[in-house]
């Protein structure tokens, strides 16, 4: 599938849930410069556990990456990308809540986007690259996020994560996944447990039905 966006379009892939979507949610890939796409395993795992929390998942390639049109713009120009992928989520499913995130540089990009955007009601950072971009801005976020971080992970350690989640608010949730590097290799059942826990029965749940006009029970 195509979506529209000013350079031309953005290869993309949806996932669905197996009943009625709660909301829908877009996940966005690492640096294309080192071989991130939509198929990294990260990405594409963690579309798979927001179709099993009952969100429409989509994944899609940043410009330059794949049959997505245009070039890489470091960051910048994704940004746009982001923004098409929302817009277009929210023509294709009306009314629903919108989740946005992403994997390493495409949690930097996602997030840095969406934290301002009213119709994304949370927000999912994997792998965040603490060491390379700052994250203060999450603090100002009037929605909850949830990140992910390996304890192992070589650009930004469960403790490094810790440190700079104290320091942004009680609206971000940090969990912490025991040997698992910045990729969660050989930990995507962890990965997947802690998305499907959060966006079903956690804070991300919460806001979705609140989004939608109810609350948890």
């Amino acid at each position: 599938m195509k979506i529209p966006v000013s350079h031309g379009h953005l290869e993309a892939s949806m996932r669905e849930p197996p009943s009625d979507p709660v909301g829908a949610a877009v996940v966005c890939h690492p640096h294309p410069l080192y071989g991130g796409t939509m198929h990294t395993k990260t990405v594409y795992r963690a579309a798979q556990a927001l179709a099993d929390s009952g969100l429409r998942g989509l994944r899609f390639n940043f410009r330059g990456v794949g049959a997505s049109t245009g070039s890489h713009e470091d960051g910048i120009g994704e940004r746009e990308d982001v923004r098409a992928a929302l817009d277009w989520l929210s023509t294709d499913a009306p009314g629903l809540p919108l989740v946005a995130g992403g994997f390493s540089f495409g949690s930097m990009v996602a997030l840095g986007e969406a934290v301002s955007d009213d119709r994304v009601v949370a927000l999912l950072g994997m792998g965040l690259p603490l060491d390379m971009y700052d994250f203060s801005y999450l603090s100002g976020a009037d929605k909850p996020v949830l990140v992910v971080q390996g304890e192992d992970d070589e650009f930004g350690s469960g403790e490094r994560a810790a440190e700079v989640v104290r320091a942004l608010g009680d609206h971000v949730t940090l969990a912490r996944i025991a040997g698992a590097d910045h990729y969660f290799t050989d930990r995507f059942d962890d990965l997947r447990a802690v998305i499907v826990e959060y966006f079903t029965r956690g804070e991300g749940a919460e806001a979705l039905k609140v989004a939608r006009g109810g609350r948890c029970s």
